[in-house]
């Protein structure tokens, strides 16, 4: 059995870089994942899952670099819930993620939000990772004469 979770949020706060008693770095931030949709009577509504993010070995220090508070980030990984005690005495329970992939999108304050379909290239070159370029998409044509139905595209 195989399970992955994938979100795209902004980060909460700045990152925190740690390192374990062997030396392996780990980077921690978090991330404010928010739904929006419309009620059945009409009313916005909103919810918010906020998620502990931590990223170990080679992808620690770049996301320790690169992300700040605020920037829109992809995270796919392993997610466990953990239970504890709230400071105020209460109990309380939180979602965990471990990162296997961490892709870097945009920010909210340029919002860029990473709809063009780009990828920050940082943390690809501080992976050691290489792409190729791709071609931009094909430009589809469509004839919309009226005397000739069936070209419409719908």
């Amino acid at each position: 059995m195989y399970a992955s979770t994938t979100i795209v949020g902004n980060l909460g706060r700045d990152p925190e870089l740690r390192y374990t008693p062997s030396g392996d770095p780990v980077c921690g931030f978090s991330v404010a994942v928010t739904r929006k949709w419309t009620g059945k009577d009409g009313t916005p509504q909103e919810q918010t899952t906020w998620y502990a993010v931590s990223a170990f070995g080679n992808q620690a220090e770049p996301c320790s670099k690169y992300l700040t508070k605020g920037r829109q980030v992809l995270v796919e990984g392993d997610v466990t819930a953990r239970a504890y005690m709230g400071k105020d005495g209460e109990p309380k329970a939180g979602l965990e993620l471990r990162a296997r992939v961490v892709r870097f999108l945009g920010t909210r304050q340029d919002g860029d939000g990473g709809g063009n379909g780009s990828v920050t290239p940082h943390l690809d070159e501080a992976l050691g990772v290489r792409r190729e370029p791709q071609a931009p998409p094909a430009k589809r044509v469509v004839n919309l004469n009226a005397d000739d139905p069936g070209d419409l595209p719908f």
